[in-house]
Formats: structure tokens, sequence, C-alpha cells
């Protein structure tokens, strides 16, 4: 077989099953492992599949840039900002973490609902402007243009004087073993700031999502309270997070 079409194999694989294991793919295709993983490489470099441990899975759509991702999912985004607003109390305060999704969110919330809105987006706070009832608390630092979000040291310092009941997380991939997971290695820290600083985190993971992986690992699954999603309940990767014994909140 030749390198083209072991990587057709390999893709074809992953859009199938959701996952390429190296060990496995090398006794079908009677070749060795570091021929799979030269594939795989080589697919990763192309941005079609994340490497992990073993093997592959999907590369989340989330990686692509912040005015490509506006145009992704939005009905699912909706959708899931509907349930994540919904858990933000009147009087209440809550984390907002940025990316298209979380800017959702806040296009969610009543207007006249009286809450404290914590975030590092400038996107999400000017949607709050009109919002009457809205205390809006804007964490400074470095701005990430990718997610349009100030992350790096400052930022992280500041999310440590801050709290809140609920903290509302973006992630670019949600997948059962790999976890939760996002593209940049600073963006992750920051995340992991935010989390830490609420009583409950929920994940904001759009269906596109979920079974897909990024580069840097966020939190493992016992740092969250639970995820909160557009698939339904038979979604393979939705049975298998309930399985672990994390809540699912899901508008399928």
């Amino acid at each position: 077989m030749l390198a083209a079409e072991r990587r057709d194999h390999l893709l074809e694989l992953l859009a199938r099953t959701g996952k390429v294991l190296a060990k496995e793919v090398a006794a079908e295709l009677g070749i060795s492992e570091d021929s799979v993983r030269r594939d795989l490489r080589d697919l990763a470099a192309e941005g079609r599949c994340q490497r992990v441990y073993g093997g592959a899975l999907p590369v989340s759509p989330a990686v692509a840039d912040y005015g490509t991702r506006q145009a992704v999912a939005p009905d699912g985004k909706r959708k899931v900002a509907a349930l994540a607003a919904a858990l933000v109390r009147p009087g209440g305060s809550v984390i907002l973490d940025g990316g298209t999704t979380a800017l959702a969110v806040a296009r969610a919330l009543p207007k006249g609902l009286a809450c404290t809105v914590i975030t590092h987006s400038p996107t999400v706070a000017t949607a709050l402007i009109d919002h009457p009832g809205a205390e809006i608390f804007l964490l400074g630092g470095r701005v990430f243009k990718h997610s349009a979000v100030t992350c790096g040291a400052a930022a992280v310092e500041a999310a440590q004087n801050v709290s809140a009941e609920l903290c509302l997380l973006g992630v670019t991939g949600v997948h059962p073993r790999a976890g939760l997971t996002t593209a940049d290695a600073d963006e992750a820290a920051m995340k992991r700031a935010l989390a830490g600083r609420a009583a409950d985190t929920y994940v904001l993971a759009s269906s596109e999502k979920l079974g897909t992986a990024s580069p840097y690992r966020v939190l493992p699954w016992e740092k969250v309270t639970g995820v909160i999603t557009d698939a339904d309940r038979g979604h393979t990767v939705v049975a298998e997070l309930t399985a672990l014994g994390v809540e699912v909140l899901t508008a399928g």
C-alpha cells in the first residue's frame, strides 16, 4: 500500500470510528508501527488529526480563527448558551470564559437579570453593556486574538483575586479519555485559573467539539461539575461521559 493510500485509510478510519490506534492499524495493514506513526505525524502537520499517545483523534474545528468560528454550528451554540444562561441565578455571580460559545451565553442572558459577570473577554463584556442589571468585571492582560481574550501572567494574577458561584468554561476539545483540551498553552493556564475561582464549573461543548482533541489539557474530569451540550443522550461521547460519572446537560 502506498503512503498516500495509507493516509487516506487512516483518515477514513478516524472519520468512521473517531480514533486511530497505531498498533491496531499496523497489524491490520501488515506494516510497522513506525510507518503508521510517521503517517500520523504528516497528517497532524497538515492539521488533519490530533496525535495522542498510541495514535490519533479527530482535530477540533474550534482551532480556526475567531471570525471563522463564529460561523461554525451557530444553532448548536445557541442551544448550549440557552442552557448555560439558565444556570445564572438572579443576584448570582458567574465567571464567563471567552470564545464564540461564551459570547452566545452573554447574549442569551436576560437583559433584566441582576447578576455579576467576571470575564477576560472584551467581546463578552461589550455584549453585556446594554444589560442594566449586570455588573461587569473585565480581567486585564495580554490579548490573545485567536479567542479575543486576555491571558498570560497578568491575567492569571487578576483571576486569583476574584471568586464566583459559577464558571462557564469554553474548550476546543471534549473527549472521554483525552479530556478537556485547547489549542494554546497560555489559554489553557488561564482557563484553569478561572475554573479554580468558582464553586461549580460547567464546560460549554457544542456537538462539533465532542470526540475531538487539541494539544493542551485544560482540566481533568474530576475538576468540573458537568458538561453542557446540544448533542442528544444517544451521542457516543455523551454516553461515555455519563458512564464516567460526568453530569451532562443536553439540549438534544
